[in-house]
This record gives structure tokens, sequence and C-alpha cells, in this order.
């Protein structure tokens, strides 16, 4: 972050200050929430939770260098007390990126963000000093944290923003207040909580509504495939420039096809030229994310070239978004268990079949949390998806909706050995210990609350162990 004194933090959050010998003292490291992260010059931000209260290790946030504790109340050493510490958390992310001016980028959606935002963050750094959330924490409390790790010579901040209801994104644009926006899409992901796609798209909307004038400089990067997230555009006065593979997209997608590892390709089209891009991340559904990333980087000045060279060159800098890890053994395992929706777990499925063309495929699957009166005509869909695309087997992990992501597969005709229904990810574990062959590729993707991360895990372990390859 930034330096600021302890009195100048105090005036921005509006606190007051205990046990602070000097107030001149200075702030210098980062701003952190987790005790573990305090070192010299930070400040440590005392929440109180369910099970931990951030106040009880005061002491040992200071012993380890932290200036002081921005709190609920007095600790017994430097403190600044607020009534609420989220919003003087916000407040002091507004007063710094307010102070330090720079060009900030925000990016919402039903899927995709945090794909997105790891694209858009490699391909403008590129350019010049980048920052950006580090995997998912795009919250009241993450978004903040994140924009305080910004300094004086950060050129670019790079936000995701997600939400869980209407006026979620609205506020997070007042913490930081965005010159360019982009909207994925509008997909089904927490439907259950928002009550239908419409309000989806009316809260992330909110973001394109945040954004300054186009005379101001103000962007609204929108999906020229998704007609809720295109309709945005007449939700705000800045300039608007679409994407996607339609032909009335400004950048745009030509001649998409999957390599023979499941990895795109296609011929990228800017207003400033056309360049080709072979990605490194795998399934077709990156193409949509690329291309958001592409229509950041043009408003911002860079070239077809440059854009299609980073993107080409760009990884995956978040873990359990797939990440496809081969074996000794030769068995592939992809492991997308970071969160799920309709949307994703269906393109999962698809980049599963594009990786095992000509091999055996598993799919293991969870519960895609927060879907409402949805969830049963969703997992039942995504059952059938799963036969339809020629799956090799379906194993559902869990309890009732896992039972319908089955009956999906039973209902499409795996009336076989082609899909079954195991309680708890251990026992996906034994099974695919016991039935895996060389060459196979397994897909492991549900909602983070499933916890399917630990059979990727599992199956990692087995290979190195050479378990699999010795039977």
């Amino acid at each position: 972050m930034i330096t600021l004194s302890l009195a100048e933090i105090a005036e921005v959050v509006g606190g007051r200050m205990h046990d602070i010998p000097d107030a001149s003292a200075e702030v210098t490291g980062p701003v952190v929430r987790d005790s573990r992260e305090a070192g010299p010059g930070s400040l440590f931000v005392a929440f109180v939770g369910e099970r931990v209260d951030g106040h009880d290790f005061a002491a040992q946030v200071v012993e380890a260098g932290a200036v002081a504790v921005l709190g609920s109340r007095p600790v017994g050493v430097p403190a600044i007390v607020v009534d609420d510490v989220q919003a003087a958390l916000g407040a002091l992310a507004r007063h710094v990126v307010r102070r330090l001016g720079t060009t900030l980028v925000a990016l919402t959606g039903s899927a995709g963000k945090t794909s997105t935002k790891d694209l858009i963050a490699q391909v403008l750094r590129r350019k010049a000093p980048t920052v950006f959330t580090p995997g998912s924490m795009n919250n009241e409390v993450g978004l903040p944290l994140t924009a305080l790790t910004a300094t004086d010579e950060t050129k670019f901040l790079v936000l995701e923003m997600g939400a869980r209801g209407i006026g979620h994104i609205r506020y997070l644009c007042e913490l930081t207040p965005p010159k360019i926006g982009a909207v994925l899409n509008v997909g089904s992901a927490h439907i259950g909580e928002f009550g239908g796609r419409e309000q989806i798209a009316r809260a992330k909307g909110e973001l394109v509504e945040a954004l300054p004038p186009a005379e101001e400089g103000g962007a609204a990067i929108l999906n020229a495939d998704d007609p809720l997230v295109r309709a945005m555009a007449s939700r705000t006065k800045a300039k608007v420039i679409l994407f996607g593979e339609s032909g009335e997209a400004d950048v745009r997608a030509e001649n998409v096809r999957l390599t023979d590892t499941g990895q795109p390709s296609f011929s990228l089209h800017t207003p400033s030229g056309a360049s080709d891009v072979t990605m490194r991340l795998y399934g077709e559904h990156h193409v949509s994310n690329a291309l958001a990333a592409a229509a950041v980087a043009h408003e911002l000045g860079m070239s077809a070239d440059e854009i299609a060279t980073a993107l080409s060159e760009a990884g995956s800098l978040s873990r359990w978004r797939m990440e496809v890890t081969e074996r000794p053994d030769g068995v592939t395992v992809v492991n997308d268990a970071y969160n799920a929706n309709p949307e994703s777990m269906k393109a999962a499925l698809r980049a599963l079949v594009a990786i095992g063309k000509g091999r055996r495929t598993w799919a293991v699957l969870g519960e895609m949390a927060e879907l409402g009166d949805e969830a049963l005509a969703e997992h039942d869909a995504v059952g059938r998806l799963a036969v339809r695309l020629n799956v090799s087997k379906l194993v559902a992990v869990g309890g009732r909706e896992a039972q319908w992501l089955q009956l999906g597969a039973y209902n499409e005709g795996s009336w076989g050995e082609e899909s079954v229904h195991v309680s708890d990810a251990q026992a996906a574990v034994d099974l695919l210990r016991s039935e895996l062959r060389p060459g196979d590729v397994v897909l492991v993707k549900a909602s983070r609350s499933v916890g399917l991360e630990s059979v990727a895990t599992a199956l990692l372990e087995t290979g190195a162990e050479g378990e699999v390859a010795a039977r």
C-alpha cells in the first residue's frame, strides 16, 4: 500500500486512536486480515467471525511488526477503533484508489470471472505494472484488500466483482470506482438467491451503470453473444465495446477450433488488426474469456499482435480451475473443483471430451449449489449432457443433487454401468482407484462446498506412489 500515517488513516475511516504514542507513525506495508500475514509496517484489520475474533491476535501482530490494529474495540496495543470495521476498510480502499489515480478495470459475470480476470491481468502486465484480485477475493472484504495492495507504480488495477443480490456490485463500485467494466455473461449461478436471470442481469448491470461517460474515458465491455448482457448497452453512458463470435462484435473470434489436446485456437480480430491465438488453457469456453480480455487490452492501447501473444502464453493463475495433470501411468486428472454452476459444468464436460478424444473419460461430478427451484432440472440436464457427449462414465458424488445427476443420465439412456452414484468423496476415490486404467481422463467438478478437490488430490497422490501403474 502507499504510505499513510495513522492520523491520516483515522481521519479517512472516521476512527478513534487508542494507545498510539505517535500518530505520525506510518503504515508502509500491506493491509491484512490474517494475523499470519502481518509483518513490519503492516496494518492488521480485526474482524469478528463466527469462530475467530481477530482482536484476540492484536498483541501477536504488533509483535510481528504491525504498526496498528484497525478494529471495533481497544485491544491494549496501538489501534484505530471504528464502529464498523468492514465499512472502514472500504473507506480506506476508496481513499487510496482515488489518490493513486490508477486505471481501474472491473469485471463480473455468472461464470468465468476468475479465469477472465487472470487473463486480463496477464495481458495488461505486459504493458505496465498491474495489480489484480488473487483467486476469487471478489466480495466486500476481498475487493478492498486487493485494492490496498496497489502502489504509486501500479498502472492497472483489475478487480473481480461478485454479487449475491441486487445492490452488491453497486456498493463495490462505490468503494473502487471503475473506468472500464466488463460483463461476461448472465447465467444460472446463484439463481436461487436472485430469483431469475432477469434479476441476475439487473445486478450485473450495476457495473456498467457505475462507469463514467465516454467523454471521460468510461468503457463498457459487453458480450455480444449474450442477449441479456448486450442489452446493458442502454444502461450506460460509457463507450460500448462488444466482444464475441458474432459478426457484429468489435472484438471477435473467427475460425474457432480445438487442438488435439483440447486447447482453443482462433483468429483474433480487433479494430486495430487481426492475429492468431492458440491458448494454453483447456476448453472452448475460454475463447469468450479471451475475447473479453482482448477487448479490455485493445481499449487500453494494445495492438492485436501484442494481445494475441499474451493470450497464447497466458496460463491459469488460480488453483482448481481446469488444472490438467498427467500421472506417470498416463492417467490425466482435470481438477476443476473450485466451483460449479450449470454453464461452467457443461463447459467442463465439453472440455473433458475434447481432452480425452480417443480415450476413456470419467466425469466425477457433485452438487451445483444455490440453484433454488431450478436445481432438479439443472442437475438432470447435466447428467443428460454427459450421456450425449459420450462420456465413458459418470460418477455422481453426494446426496440428493448427485442422485438427480445420475437420474438425468439414466433417463438419457445410460442404463448400464455408464453412470454410478456414490455417497461421498472417499467412495469416489475408492471406485476410481480400482477401475482407472492408464490413459484415462478424469474430470472432477462440483460447487466449492462439496470439497471434491480432495478426489483430485488423492488421485494424483495415487499416481505419484505408483499404485495404479504397478497394478
